[in-house]
């Protein structure tokens, strides 16, 4: 049965309510004392400005997508979007938001929270293919096959060719 209609939240809350929390957790054991032997003083900087830079990447997609891609206004019309950063990233919203996540573990200076990268990454995998992809085949068919062979899925890429 071909889909008629797209959430604009798609699974949106869902994903960044868990990786918010799973955040929010890690920082609240390292402030309550666990996590001290990941705290490494010589990585402090470097990982401030990795940091830094991880939360300038998720507000810049965040921004790409939302306000100068007009995603709300494309999925109400039931239109792909492939140019601006959708066209480095099939999902920069949910990026934005990992990116965003990343750079916060990354500013509280602990090598446990590197586990974040690929939890976070794997969670989006897995939560995009089994429904979101699923959806959008549905829609848009070969076209959508298409973006996904020259377009990455979570992180921000230049095109492959197809």
């Amino acid at each position: 049965m071909k889909r008629e209609k797209l959430s604009i939240l798609g699974i949106g809350p869902i994903y960044v309510g868990i990786i918010l929390v799973i955040t929010a957790i890690l920082i609240f054991l390292q402030n309550k004392g666990y996590f001290k032997n990941g705290e490494i003083l010589f990585l402090k900087i470097p990982f401030i400005i990795i940091g830094i830079l991880c939360i300038v990447i998720g507000i810049g997609l965040w921004i790409s997508a939302v306000v100068n891609s007009r995603i709300s206004k494309n999925i109400k019309e039931l239109k792909l979007v492939t140019t601006g950063v959708f066209s480095i990233v099939r999902n920069p919203i949910y990026s934005a938001f990992m990116f965003l996540c990343w750079g916060i573990c990354f500013i509280f200076n602990n090598l446990y929270f590197l586990v974040t990268i690929p939890i976070y990454w794997i969670l989006l995998t897995i939560l995009v293919k089994s429904t979101e992809e699923i959806w959008l085949k549905d829609i848009f068919g070969e076209e959508y096959l298409e973006y996904c062979k020259r377009t990455n899925r979570c992180i921000p890429w230049f095109s492959r060719k197809s």
